[in-house]
């Protein structure tokens, strides 16, 4: 039975982007479909061809998601299927404001100003954010760092389909991300970046990779985080959560933190790639 999902969110967070990402995997995506036909095409889709990943509907463009109508359609097709989702696109506001004035797209949400339209809308689909089984930030990513953040979480595993675990580096000088559940800091780890010859390569070439992880407190710090996520990923499969994100930080999120999340998912065994946020600033 192929896995369905309702895409939606903040206007100008990135749904198109999600949408195209998730094609692109094979899923077959259908947009703006009416709320009250959502469950009987699902029906549909979910017993018909076997050769689509995934079924998803793309919800909200036109800027008015009923949010009790949304959650209804969302429990008739859990009904139908356990594997009905809800995934949420969103993105600070200033990065909204940024993105629509960038583009001079008229906001869908009428209210007098750019601002208030982004507040009303915000404020109404808060429900639906709150009842969403991942939610995706797409504040400090851009268009193809979305892509590769949705490969990474959508990409099949076959030894594990009842949860996705996604690994993350990330800088904290740039911001720690806001849609991750764990987030593990090794900053205490020496700096590569101090090393001449080391500073303009980055976590994912070897000499890098090689100083980070050769290093005990490294080694020591890695089996703690790897032994705790080995219980506890079962722990969280046996809840019920469907998306576990998990984050390592450093200083720039281009060395320790890379060479480390790549380390954690060889040691976990995560068939998907590492989402590397700031490995390229």
């Amino acid at each position: 039975m192929s896995e369905v999902l309702l895409v939606t969110g903040m206007s100008g967070a990135g749904r198109s982007t999600v949408s195209a990402a998730l094609e692109d995997l094979g899923w077959f995506v259908i947009d703006n479909l009416p709320l009250e036909l959502i469950a009987r095409v699902g029906e549909l889709a979910a017993a018909g061809s076997p050769d689509y990943a995934g079924v998803a509907f793309v919800v909200g463009r036109s800027g008015r998601v009923q949010p009790d109508a949304l959650l209804a359609v969302e429990r008739e097709l859990q009904a139908m299927h356990d594997g009905a989702k809800i995934l949420f696109v969103d993105a600070p506001d200033e990065v909204l404001i940024s993105r629509f004035e960038g583009t001079r797209r008229r906001h869908p949400f009428p209210a007098p100003t750019l601002a208030d339209s982004i507040a009303g809308e915000r404020a109404s689909l808060q429900s639906i954010r709150d009842a969403a089984d991942l939610v995706i930030d797409t504040g400090s990513t851009n268009t193809n760092q979305l892509r590769s953040r949705i490969v990474e979480i959508f990409t099949r595993d076959p030894a594990n389909q009842s949860m996705r675990v996604s690994l993350v580096s990330f800088g904290y000088a740039n911001g720690i991300p806001r849609d991750v559940d764990l987030v593990f800091d090794c900053r205490f780890l020496p700096n590569p970046h101090w090393i001449e010859e080391l500073r303009p390569l980055t976590g994912l070439d070897e000499p890098v990779a090689r100083y980070v992880l050769e290093q005990e407190p490294a080694e020591h710090f890695l089996r703690d985080v790897v032994n705790l996520l080995t219980w506890q990923i079962p722990a969280f499969v046996h809840e019920g959560k469907s998306y576990l994100s998990v984050a390592i930080g450093c200083t720039g999120g281009r060395h320790r933190s890379v060479a480390i999340a790549e380390e954690m998912r060889r040691r976990l065994e995560l068939p998907n790639a590492v989402f590397h946020r700031d490995v390229a600033r």
